[in-house]
């Protein structure tokens, strides 16, 4: 239905924020539409630009961008001087006809017909570039990448069920869920984009985020199930235990996972609105799919569920008991030594996180997020060369409306005259006067790459000085600059605004889920302490290699810089959510044991020996999709895919395996302290522990499965 309905992207008005933003809104208020403007860079070794043939090779560009009919303006660079330096170069300027997001559809008519006429003019380059033709290409890459991801996720996932069940339908059941869940998470996020439009982004985070939640939550209620039939219950019994204690828990951190994902809308950003409601709507449908759709396939399964056992790996897991063995060692290991286990941890975690006090954020350029060999990126770095500022242009609108046109005129030309004296801004630099608008647009090529420090300095001037000192110095004239430099540090500016709301919000909202789940305020404090701790880590590691340059050629990265200013934000939002999954599903099983009457120390040991193997096998899961994504075209892209694929990595080893049951027993009884005062918050700490009879002790608390559909469970353990 959600296809059916199609999805709304966002708009320039809608990704605006700041002075960039209200340039937006002028626009929009004065129904000018936003053209998408392209070009093409003509070069010649041989040739210069006043030789015959390079006219020819123009002459007929320009003709061929014509013909296609979805133009409305093509610029010679003879009338507009848009000849290099040397005179081996030219740019031919064109703006497209409709507004510019739907421009993306007609460019490839255009690219067509230009890469026609270059077959024919061998002695010239011909190289496209513009907002359109740079939409046109990302969309392509996405995509590409998307399918690739998902293909590469599918085998990884499920060889690592295989080893982790050793039985192929019971291997095969998460993985097809997870991709059913991603597909109506998909046409959900349709529904809503009529609501909170959506970006290429958000379909990157709704296939990452669905394809490891999906596979994960399954994973957990799967494992469940199969380990009380093992047990020896009958088959209701072990759906009822599974649905009161794994599903139970699917259900709590899939809230926190929601809560945390929903702080993205505090930042006030399009971009991470769409990102929020694509994540929120992946981890929806997987949680509503693995504990309804999941218990019911299983109750229709029964015994068939184990269909394409591997003798050995089967043989193997029933002879490990359901318990890891080199995870049992370690937690011994930890609980004897306690506090030197959490001083090493967090020793280890501290100087991995040394490296985010230099950490330093921009929104990358072409040139910077795609790989220097392709096309576009190729086509950017040559324009910087041959014409500086024009693959960065900044672009300035005036409103004019109420002021006097002499003093706006002469403005007009005191800025055109201050803008080249300042080195920092450049010719030519157009004008176009909207008639009957009272709106002025000046397109201004600036130095640098569009987010190196020249950039940012020539912006600073042109907002700084030139703009006061002319056309904001006569009465009634509001001018505000746009374009990718002035976009990115609005951008920054309202990121850094929207830190502290989100992370309260997070923070906040996940401690009271914790207090509320586990009744202990103790609980709650160490999650949100070893939570941070991890994501600390992981943006230490993201900085090491992606802005310092270690290791990054080694896992395919293209070049060091800043990184993508979205990411930590959004990271931090995504691992905290994540990074509570096995938060709640370790320390769950650890209460329930604690409630059955073992001891803080007992019920640590033997929580952690009975999860490690299915928190390790849902940890490589996650891991691998996300180092998947790590491994595509856009560098940004691998940011996200290689800090999610290092803090779940920590977090499985690290937090879980060494600090949570290091700081669980230093606290001992005290891990379950409630103060009085937080009594009124909301009991979501129902377990259903099984009794010696292995009927579950509170039948109230599940949902049971009717009798006629169950099958039965094999007894095999995993």
């Amino acid at each position: 239905m959600g296809g059916a309905t199609g999805s709304v992207q966002s708009n320039d008005v809608d990704n605006g924020v700041g002075e960039s933003g209200r340039a937006a809104q002028i626009l929009a208020d004065a129904g000018i539409p936003s053209p998408a403007q392209e070009l093409v860079l003509l070069t010649s070794d041989s040739s210069t630009a006043d030789s015959p043939e390079f006219k020819s090779a123009v002459s007929d560009v320009i003709t061929a961008i014509q013909g296609t009919g979805k133009t409305i303006e093509v610029k010679s660079p003879y009338d507009s001087g848009a000849v290099a330096k040397d005179n081996h170069a030219a740019l031919v300027n064109y703006t497209m006809s409709g507004e510019r997001l739907d421009a993306a559809k007609e460019i490839p008519a255009v690219l067509d017909a230009v890469k026609a006429v270059g077959a024919k003019h061998q002695g010239v380059s011909f190289e496209t570039y513009g907002q359109a033709t740079a939409q046109d290409a990302m969309t392509g890459i996405f995509n590409t990448d998307l399918a690739k991801a998902e293909w590469a996720a599918v085998p990884l996932a499920l060889g690592i069920l295989l080893v982790a069940f050793g039985a192929l339908l019971a291997s095969v059941i998460p993985v097809v869920l997870a991709l059913t869940a991603t597909a109506a998470a998909y046409g959900l996020l349709a529904l809503t984009t009529h609501a909170v439009p959506t970006d290429l982004n958000a379909n990157v985070v709704l296939m990452l985020v669905g394809l490891a939640v999906g596979v994960d939550y399954s994973l957990f209620y799967l494992r469940r199930a199969r380990e009380e039939r093992a047990a020896g219950r009958d088959n209701i019994t072990a759906l009822s235990i599974a649905a009161a204690t794994s599903g139970r828990a699917v259900v709590v951190s899939g809230l926190t996972v929601v809560a945390a994902m929903a702080g993205m809308f505090l930042t006030g950003i399009a971009t991470f609105k769409a990102m929020g409601v694509a994540s929120i709507a992946a981890v929806v449908v997987a949680v509503a799919g693995s504990v309804t759709v999941l218990p019911a396939l299983l109750s229709l399964l029964g015994d068939r569920v184990e269909k394409g056992r591997i003798p050995f790996i089967a043989k193997r897991r029933a002879a490990a008991n359901g318990e890891n063995r080199f995870w049992g060692a370690l937690t011994a290991r930890v609980l004897r030594f306690p506090l030197a286990s959490a001083l090493v941890a967090v020793l280890a975690l501290a100087l991995l996180a040394i490296p985010v006090t230099h950490i330093k954020t921009a929104m990358p350029g072409v040139a910077q997020d795609l790989d220097p060999k392709a096309p576009l990126a190729q086509a950017a770095i040559h324009l910087d060369e041959r014409f500086p500022g024009n693959s960065a242009m900044a672009r300035v609108v005036v409103d004019t409306k109420g002021a006097d046109q002499g003093a706006v005129t002469a403005a007009v030309a005191d800025f055109k005259t201050q803008a080249v004296a300042s080195g920092k801004l450049f010719d030519p630099i157009t004008v176009t006067d909207h008639q009957g608008t009272g709106v002025l647009v000046l397109d201004v090529p600036i130095a640098g790459t569009g987010t190196d420090k020249a950039s940012l300095e020539a912006l600073d001037s042109l907002r700084g000085s030139v703009l006061p000192h002319t056309l904001r110095s006569v009465s009634g004239v509001e001018a505000a600059v746009t374009g990718p430099t002035a976009q990115s540090v609005d951008f920054n500016a309202q990121l850094s605004k929207s830190v502290f709301p989100v992370l309260a919000f997070v923070l906040v909202l996940a401690f009271l889920l914790m207090i509320a789940m586990f009744r202990s305020l103790t609980i709650a404090i160490t999650a949100m302490v070893l939570n941070l701790l991890s994501v600390g880590a992981a943006y230490g590691v993201l900085v090491l290699v992606f802005q310092d340059g270690f290791a990054l050629k080694a896992i395919g990265g293209h070049s060091e810089g800043p990184i993508a200013s979205w990411l930590p934000l959004f990271l931090f939002v995504i691992l905290f959510g994540l990074s509570m999954d096995y938060h709640v599903f370790v320390v769950s099983r650890i209460r329930e044991i604690h409630d059955r009457g073992a001891d803080t120390r007992t019920a640590i040991a033997e929580g952690l020996k009975s999860t490690a193997g299915v928190i390790s096998a849902a940890a490589l899961i996650m891991v691998g999709v996300f180092a998947i994504f790590g491994t595509l075209s856009v560098q940004s892209i691998k940011e996200m895919g290689f800090g999610l694929a290092v803090a779940v990595l920590l977090d499985a080893t690290v937090i879980r395996g060494l600090l949570l049951p290091a700081v669980m027993a230093l606290l001992g009884e005290s891990n379950w302290y409630l103060p009085r005062w937080l009594a009124w918050l909301p009991d979501l700490s129902e377990s259903t522990p099984a009794d010696e009879d292995g009927a579950p002790s509170r039948p109230t608390a599940v949902t049971p499965v009717p009798a006629h559909a169950v099958a039965g469970l094999s007894r095999e353990t995993v």
